[in-house]
């Protein structure tokens, strides 16, 4: 299923989309789609009994499409876990997966605006493949085990400030957690529909211009090894989500002068199967 969440940001109602692609209610089966919800295997079946008979009611298709997940407990990202992102950035390729986190209050949605921080000469793009937690997870013993833990998979795009990040010292978190700074969505995509995670191309335009056009088969560290090796680490909850890195062709990557992202940019970005999203960049 297409889980999704539509309507003014802080008041979305939980959808799910059909066959033809029309988001169709189901705030009559559940209250939100959320951790809670991904848990619970019986609520998740009524929903699909109810898409199959055609007793859900069609939303208005003008409606804004919100990130489809509520109450998100932790945003765990992996970064340098492409090998041609590594290799254009001049890293050494990591022995074990680089861990950092992004607070939940970061995510907004699909098409929502992202905001240029103040005094930022360096916000960058990422599209990243998000992974969905729905069963408590800790020392999973093997990938089998880690994967019979996800939900579902989503778009998600990293947005990056590369001077706050790298430059400013300390940790990363500086500069992956300004506002506005994760979009989410349009839709998370219920792990039984993707067949395989790591056979999923990933394409990121900037002012209609092609800049990252790759594939998860290039990860480093696949899906399942990210899960499993940080369920060692920490508990993983229903409701957290996992951003796994991005490929080649991010702004800090190019040449000199590099062209990071200003107001009025125009960022759009898309997963195989999962959707595209579409965002304006404004001055915060």
């Amino acid at each position: 299923m297409k889980l999704l969440r539509v309507g003014p940001a802080g008041a979305e109602r939980p959808a799910v989309l059909d066959p033809e692609g029309v988001a169709r209610d189901i705030g009559g089966l559940v209250p939100d789609i959320d951790g809670a919800l991904l848990a619970d295997g019986a609520a998740l079946e009524r929903i699909a009994a109810a898409l199959a008979d055609g007793s859900l009611p069609a939303l208005d298709a003008g409606l804004r499409v919100g990130p489809p997940l509520a109450r998100i407990g932790k945003i765990v990202c992996i970064g340098l876990n492409y090998h041609d992102h590594a290799t254009e950035t001049g890293a050494t390729v990591p022995t074990e997966p680089v861990v950092f986190m992004k607070a939940p209050d970061t995510v907004v949605g699909p098409e929502d605006t992202v905001l240029v921080p103040r005094g930022s000469e360096k916000t960058d793009w990422e599209v990243e493949l998000a992974v969905v937690i729905g069963r408590e997870l800790r020392y999973a013993a093997s990938h089998e085990e880690a994967l019979s833990a996800v939900a579902g998979y989503a778009v998600a795009h990293d947005v990056s400030e590369r001077e706050y990040q790298i430059e400013r010292g300390g940790q990363w978190d500086k500069g992956k957690n300004c506002e506005t700074f994760n979009p989410l969505g349009p839709w998370l995509v219920t792990a039984d529909e993707v067949a395989d995670p790591q056979a999923l191309p990933l394409r990121l335009w900037v002012n209609g211009e092609l800049k990252q056009n790759g594939t998860t088969a290039d990860q480093i560290f696949p899906v399942a090894e990210v899960v499993r090796y940080l369920s060692h680490f920490m508990t993983l909850y229903p409701g957290d989500v996992i951003n796994t890195g991005t490929p080649a062709g991010v702004a800090l990557g190019q040449p000199e002068p590099k062209p990071y992202l200003r107001p009025g940019d125009i960022v759009e970005l898309e997963i195989d199967g999962l959707g595209r999203q579409r965002q304006e960049l404004k001055s915060a």
